[in-house]
């Protein structure tokens, strides 16, 4: 048990009198070298107060109601130091004082405990530079938290103190074998939880990072895009029910401009601008990285804009929801032939690939093209692609050095 002491004073504030002439009284708890004051909630006259016996005279009905608080303030002081010596949790001057007034001590926080902590945080910071589908992904985060503890310990909750490494180790095989995540939102689900972890260390919940000799082994993405071919043969097939050929144009738009869903739903006649070259250009932000982003339209592209202009709207496209626009994406993608999954993101990667890097522009210029925080992330997603593009070049220059 923890044999350190801890030392109850109660102090007179003489720099706060009252127009009564009285002085409010504090209480300051001393224990390893750390201090915490706070206020008695009791006022006295300072010729009243004899600091030595820590006693109000002369005995009265008032100091004897007064005297009678202060020994009550001191007793559950005392109860609260001994519940936590009791525990045997390494606890400081502030846990005694929150064990004092009812509040967990930061020795018995949750993992529950520093998630809610980061989300309220967050929630309030929606709308000033947090997105709320990011809070919402770390409510699912912690949800399979709350599955995993369930399964794994039969227990609601677990106490930070208690983390180890192991922990995130046993989590991830969890959502591994038993969720059959696939590995991008495994490590997703662990960067959250690792956040999470981080943020507690700083409000010192934590005194240091259970999981910092953890290394993350980010999934390299695996770029699914339309061939010249592919893109084509979409691009000519007349769909008879018009729901599909609109989806279709929608798709074929993002494939020229790399526009994510958001963005074309989002799209208004606003944005279609005329640049410095006296062309138009869409100039608006990225939804995922709040980045400028400054996309030349393409005859085609404009053709397609005049295509579904309406006078009566401001926005260029009347885009049905993501679960619709998917699912006709999956209807197309089967009356066409073409094997692979299509979706905006697919569209974005064509975009990127096909219609830019195997055109030979440059990668800092398809970084900028679609709005990537930094080319560092172009680059870790289409590097494979340039290598590509690299390989045919060579085999081009082969069979002229050949001849």
């Amino acid at each position: 048990m923890n044999t350190h002491k801890i030392r109850i004073l109660f102090l007179l504030d003489k720099s706060k009198m009252n127009k009564q002439g009285k002085c409010p009284l504090k209480c300051r708890i001393t224990y390893l070298g750390k201090r915490k004051t706070f206020s008695t909630g009791q006022s006295i006259i300072p010729s009243d107060w004899f600091s030595k016996l820590q006693l109000v005279k002369p005995p009265n009905e008032e100091n004897n109601n007064i005297n009678t608080q202060l020994s009550l303030i001191k007793s559950k002081i005392n109860r609260a130091f001994l519940l936590l010596q009791v525990k045997e949790l390494d606890f400081d001057v502030d846990d005694i004082y929150n064990q004092f007034i009812g509040k967990s001590t930061t020795a018995e926080k949750t993992l529950l405990d520093a998630f809610d902590f980061h989300i309220n945080r967050m929630q309030k910071l929606v709308g000033i530079d947090v997105k709320q589908v990011s809070v919402e992904k770390y409510n699912q985060s912690l949800a399979h938290i709350k599955t995993y503890l369930k399964f794994k310990y039969n227990k609601k909750d677990y106490l930070l103190k208690d983390l180890k490494l192991q922990f995130l180790h046993d989590f991830e095989y969890y959502l591994k074998t038993e969720k059959k995540f696939l590995p991008n939102t495994v490590y997703k689900t662990l960067q959250r939880l690792r956040r999470v972890v981080r943020v507690s260390v700083g409000a010192e919940y934590l005194t240091k990072d259970p999981f910092i000799l953890h290394k993350a082994n980010k999934p390299k993405p695996h770029v699914i895009f339309l061939t010249i071919e592919e893109l084509k043969a979409l691009e000519k097939h007349q769909f008879a029910q018009a729901r599909l050929q609109e989806v279709k144009d929608w798709f074929i738009f993002s494939c020229y401009t790399g526009l994510a869903y958001y963005e074309i739903k989002h799209l208004q006649k606003k944005h279609i601008v005329t640049g410095f070259d006296g062309e138009l250009w869409i100039e608006m932000k990225r939804e995922k990285t709040q980045k400028n982003i400054s996309i030349p339209l393409l005859p085609r592209v404009r053709i397609m804009i005049d295509k579904y202009n309406d006078v009566n709207s401001k926005m260029v496209f009347k885009v049905c929801s993501n679960q619709k626009y998917n699912s006709f994406l999956k209807e197309i993608a089967l009356i066409v032939g073409i094997n692979k999954k299509l979706s905006t993101h697919t569209a974005r990667k064509t975009f990127a690939s096909t219609v830019l890097l195997f055109n030979d522009v440059p990668m800092e210029i398809v970084s900028q093209l679609l709005g990537h925080s930094s080319i560092s992330v172009t680059e870790g997603s289409y590097g494979k692609v340039v290598q590509r593009k690299v390989s045919e070049q060579m085999k081009k220059l082969n069979i002229k050095l050949e001849k």
